[in-house]
């Protein structure tokens, strides 16, 4: 049995063991740059043993200057193949040829390594679908699902001659306007359904009530990653990303007890609280005029919400660039698509933001 180890600990320990001393000695002078950064629990810093099973283990990318030879980048990932250690750190760094093929298996035949050798920027193009060093345009951003953002700024770099830590800190974190357009958009999704809990229990309908409160509270645990400057990633770290975040201990308890409520009016307040403690730390962002944060009746009708449009207008009306003010009232990529195999798909998503985009905005209700 194979003792868990955090899987960029394995992978760093491979660069620095095996690939960077076999790189120096066979292709002295050669530039690259190394790191493990093309997604995965391990990149997420969410791995534990179970993560063992498959997909996992020691890897990581070896990037090459863009003019490389398709041939040279053939023959240094043999070159690397070829002087690898049978494991590091104790786990084996040839895995099965297949998914579902467990590590450490002893029958030889058909195992493989995963050191990847390939030009930036070819890399870049195909992960992102276009390289940040010729500048990140508005529908580069919103066309990248934030859990991209999060891998490829995640991970780790081992070794950098190219300028891949540049490219990284380009993405860090979106431009204050386009950050404010997306928190607005993160609001306006709260505000399309703050009062429906309520509205669906009146009813006698508290599965359709709590339906829509799982919906509400998944919203305000992205903006609460949103305002912490944090990329949202996929659905199986989503929750333990936000956990992570520091000072939302109280938002996290009144989230969970909403979703263990059996009542809508418990729903409502728990929802009302988490909402609140994340209109102040909107107002305490300073993106935008602050905005009265207490809770208030919706309309004439017996619910209480936090009227989330107003939190909305007030950072729409705090961006300066006119591109971003134009963008229709969509979002992100995965602010409005929620399907896996469009933000698990690179040109997928890009085709849906170049189509809204292409289509002007949308009539407005």
């Amino acid at each position: 049995m194979v003792e868990f180890v955090p899987g960029l600990e394995v992978s760093r320990a491979l660069y620095a063991e095996s690939v960077g001393p076999t790189l120096r000695q066979r292709f002295p002078g050669r530039r690259h740059a190394a790191g493990l950064i093309d997604g995965g629990s391990e990149v997420l810093g969410f791995d534990t043993a179970r993560s063992m099973d498959h997909d996992w283990g020691a890897r990581l990318q070896v990037f090459l200057d863009d003019d490389a030879d398709p041939a040279d980048a053939q023959e240094i990932e043999a070159v690397i193949g070829g002087a690898l250690p049978a494991t590091v750190r104790g786990v084996p760094v040839r895995f099965g040829a297949i998914d579902d093929t467990r590590l450490g298996v002893a029958d030889p035949e058909g195992l493989r390594h995963d050191v990847v050798v390939v030009p930036l920027g070819a890399w870049l193009r195909g992960h992102l679908g276009f390289d940040p060093r010729e500048g990140v345009t508005t529908a580069d951003w919103l066309g990248a699902p934030s859990q991209l953002l999060a891998v490829v700024t995640g991970g780790a770099v081992f070794h950098d001659d190219l300028g891949l830590t540049r490219v990284r800190e380009r993405l860090r974190w979106y431009p204050d306007d386009l950050w404010r357009y997306l928190l607005a958009m993160q609001w306006t999704r709260i505000g399309h359904e703050e009062s429906f809990v309520g509205r669906c229990g009146e009813v006698g309908d508290e599965l359709g009530s709590a339906v829509i409160a799982a919906r509400l509270a998944r919203d305000h645990m992205r903006l609460a990653l949103l305002l912490a400057r944090r990329y949202p990633p996929y659905p199986k770290w989503f929750g333990s990303a936000f956990a992570s975040l520091p000072g939302i201990a109280r938002v996290k308890d009144e989230l969970t007890a909403a979703l263990a409520a059996t009542e809508w009016r418990q729903r409502e307040r728990h929802l009302v609280a988490a909402g609140k403690r994340l209109a102040d730390l909107t107002n305490a962002t300073g993106l935008a005029a602050p905005v009265d944060a207490t809770p208030r009746p919706f309309h004439d009708r017996p619910f209480t919400v936090l009227d989330a449009e107003r939190f909305a207008a007030a950072l729409r009306d705090a961006i300066t660039d006119p591109e971003i003010r134009a963008l229709p009232p969509t979002g992100t990529i995965d602010q409005f698509v929620d399907s896996t195999d469009v933000l698990a798909h690179t040109r997928r998503s890009r085709a849906a933001i170049g189509g809204l985009l292409a289509d002007g905005r949308p009539n407005e209700r």
